[in-house]
């Protein structure tokens, strides 16, 4: 019995040691990004007149507003630069014409001033129309330069009311400008229609949409996401690949977007030294309704067109991202003159859009490049991913295969014992 439990013992070790190499691969180092530039965070508030409205908490959607504004002013961190706009604030009158351009900045972006910002957001009044769209452009222009996190925090209780600059095409347009803005919504008691709109705003940049009913809720939650601004995150940087390799730009290791059509193929170059390793991964969004069945494929190949390796990943209509990656090492050479060799990346999608869906612009595509020291020997890294894990797997495979023997053979002879007794 103790050698059986002994055995045992020792056969869980070796899987936890197996399990913990894979998990853990030598070499794995998190990205630490620093950035130095200052945050930057537009408040957009919704001013029409159905703010006026008085089903949060016993008072208006305005007052509720208005208390969160206040709460979120004194708690801001510091070295955010934070700007209110509204929309539907100053016009009461009733030509569309001029109501859909009805949006102002109440307080510049910058540095923070508790007491200004407070007295500007004390004089507002519930007035007039619903123009989401242009408040979202002239947002994005407000947050426009830096290289810090950009956030734009829209609240409103109604749908857009300046058809057909449609808000959520709005937001695919600053998306497809590569600024790395994300926009978050929040829907005050909002009905089907305005939820899916502010949903739709929200996914088209990589944000967040949140439906608010209490005075309480809506002050946490815009105070969550002005402190998010703050966390230091990777900005990434605009690219545009091509539909060929010869032409495509050259990357370095970083974090990049583009668009790609739907199905469509786009090609990155990456230059890879004698004893580095190249490691990517890419994201495809589906920002807008696609048919079910899709996938994603990120393909490693030669200037030539000769595939190195691959990576699939594929989707079924019931998520909005698809991820893939690959890795590839490059041998040591014994020439120290040896050139780099240029690896053509291809990401290609098999998404299709919904009956009526726009196509353009094309779906947001996220790829991240990293160009690493190889491990000492290249080949581990293709086993699989278990690297040198493969020689503790053949070990406990050995280890396995001895001790059955031993045993079937321990077992036989008590049989054979006790037959003879």
């Amino acid at each position: 019995m103790i050698t059986r439990q002994r055995l045992a013992a020792g056969i869980c070790a070796l899987l936890a040691t197996l399990t913990a190499g894979v998990a853990f691969p030598a070499g794995a180092v998190a990205d630490e990004t620093d950035s130095a530039a200052s945050p930057k965070v537009e408040l957009v508030l919704d001013v029409s007149g159905s703010m006026s409205a008085r089903d949060i908490d016993g008072g208006s959607r305005m007052a509720a507003a208005k208390q969160a504004f206040n709460e979120v002013l004194d708690a801001t961190p510091e070295g955010v630069q934070l700007g209110i706009r509204t929309l539907g604030a100053n016009y009461r009158g009733n030509d569309r014409k001029t109501g859909c351009k009805d949006t102002a900045q109440l307080y510049p972006v910058g540095t923070l001033n508790r007491t200004e910002a407070k007295t500007a957001v004390a004089t507002l009044t519930p007035t007039g129309w619903t123009p989401i769209g242009p408040a979202l452009l002239k947002a994005a222009d407000d947050l426009d330069g830096g290289d810090g996190t950009r956030r734009i925090v829209l609240i409103s209780d109604g749908e857009d009311t300046c058809q057909p600059l449609d808000p959520c095409e709005v937001a695919r347009e600053i998306a497809a400008k590569g600024v790395g803005l994300t926009i978050d919504t929040l829907g005050l008691v909002p009905d089907a229609k305005t939820r899916d709109q502010l949903s739709c705003i929200a996914d088209a940049t990589g944000g967040t949409y949140t439906s608010v009913q209490h005075k309480e809720e809506l002050s946490d939650r815009v105070g969550q996401l002005v402190d998010r601004a703050a966390d230091p995150v990777v900005t990434p940087v605009a690219t545009e690949g091509t539909a060929q390799c010869s032409g495509a730009p050259t990357l370095k290791s970083g974090l990049y977007t583009d668009r790609e059509e739907f199905g469509k193929q786009r090609f990155y170059r990456v230059d890879v030294d004698p004893g580095q390793e190249l490691r990517a991964s890419v994201s495809v969004g589906a920002d807008r309704e696609v048919n079910p069945d899709y996938g994603v494929l990120l393909r490693a190949v030669t200037v030539h067109g000769r595939e190195i390796v691959r990576g699939e990943g594929t989707g079924d209509g019931r998520t909005d991202v698809v991820s893939t990656g690959l890795r590839y090492p490059k041998a040591e050479s014994d020439d120290d003159n040896a050139p780099a060799e240029t690896v053509c990346l291809q990401v290609t999608n098999s998404f299709s859009a919904a009956s009526g869906v726009k196509t353009t612009p094309g779906l947001p595509l996220e790829l991240t490049v990293d160009v690493v020291d190889a491990p000492s020997r290249a080949s581990d890294v293709a086993s699989f991913g278990l690297g040198r894990g493969w020689w503790l797997l053949g070990a406990l495979v050995l280890t396995g295969f001895v001790a059955g023997l031993l045993w079937g053979w321990v077992s036989r002879w008590r049989v054979a014992v006790w037959r003879t007794n």
